[in-house]
């Protein structure tokens, strides 16, 4: 790429109440080694010091600014405000979560592969996730492969390589032509995004480690965890999307496959005895796809989860003690987290 003409990168942080880590976002994107950004932070009527904190970042950098909603909206409706605001002068859009941040090198890598693959219309690297890799990655050293190949992939399950929105860069002429870039209705906005961009284009990969995505409580990951969005979101790509990608015969098998697990799932949940918003979420959402909650599928699942737990009592055992052990390390991981910020500021 020639560094002499370098071109212009909107990058975009969509925050609501984000004071805790937005200061870590915003001077992740000060310590990138590609210059040539512009910054857009777009409030949601936040509560507590997020509007301060970005404008004073705004005021001592003008490649910063700070837009404010007149009113509320929902997290993705607000992805999608930030998303409007993408420059018509830049070449790429890159989103940035206020909880997250970029390693200094994100921008540059991704820009370069997307300057050299001038049919790539979204490229992606890896992520952290906490301790762990959040997504996988092509095959080394592919960097360039089909869009309608990947769609493929994640439509029949993996590897999974589409990311999140802060580990994707876009390309900007495709993020203006859509009014709402990503479906509000859909906790998983951006796979369904990817995946409808990815028609007519090809994906990149840059096989570096290029953001990181934490995960606390109040983030949309965890609401997605503890209700288990990810079963219906799959499911309706498969309704809206999956006979671009897939024949009928693979788009029979896979629909299948996918209920099959779906109802695995809410086998085990009825024995947790799930709250009401649990069942309500996902029986609207299965009534929505055309596929209304059996009852008797779901009495079925539960009575098989059931019947595993006393025929195999010490694989229940062993996958409960697994379970507890994580959740144990996960929450002395975040107080070791909270006592370096701690000392940090004292």
């Amino acid at each position: 790429m020639d560094f002499d003409r370098r071109p212009l990168v909107s990058v975009v942080t969509p925050v609501y109440n984000g004071e805790e880590f937005l200061r870590e976002c915003i001077e992740s994107v000060l310590a990138q080694t590609y210059p040539s950004w512009h910054y857009v932070i777009v409030d949601n009527c936040s509560t507590d010091g997020t509007f301060e904190i970005a404008s004073a970042y705004a005021k001592r950098d003008p490649r910063i600014r700070v837009q404010r909603n007149e009113r509320f909206v929902s997290a993705v409706a607000n992805y999608n405000n930030a998303m409007r605001q993408t420059s018509a002068d830049s070449a790429y859009c890159k989103v940035l979560a206020a909880d997250d941040w970029l390693f200094p090198t994100c921008l540059q890598q991704m820009v370069e592969l997307a300057e050299t693959n001038r049919s790539v219309a979204i490229v992606g690297a890896y992520q952290l996730s906490g301790n762990t890799m959040a997504a996988k990655g092509l095959s080394h050293p592919t960097s360039v492969i089909s869009g309608k190949e990947v769609c493929r992939m994640q439509l029949l399950g993996g590897p999974y390589v589409l990311g999140t929105p802060t580990s994707v860069l876009f390309r900007s002429s495709l993020v203006r032509a859509r009014e709402a870039f990503y479906n509000e209705s859909n906790p998983h906005f951006d796979d369904e995004g990817c995946v409808e961009l990815l028609e007519h284009h090809d994906f990149g990969f840059v096989h570096q480690v290029l953001s990181f995505r934490r995960v606390h409580e109040g983030s949309l990951t965890s609401y997605s965890d503890r209700i288990n969005t990810y079963m219906p979101a799959l499911l309706l790509l498969l309704v809206k999307h999956g006979e671009k990608y897939l024949s009928a015969e693979e788009l029979r098998r896979r629909t299948r496959e996918v209920l099959r697990e779906y109802y695995e799932c809410l086998g085990k949940e009825v024995l947790k005895g799930r709250e009401a918003e649990f069942w309500r979420y996902h029986r609207e959402k299965l009534a929505d796809l055309g596929y209304p909650l059996s009852w008797i599928r779901l009495a079925t699942s539960s009575l098989a989860v059931a019947l595993d737990l006393v025929l195999n009592p010490k694989r229940s055992a062993e996958m409960a003690v697994k379970k507890l052990r994580g959740t144990l390390v996960g929450r002395s991981v975040r107080t070791l987290r909270r006592g370096r910020l701690v000392r940090a500021t004292e």
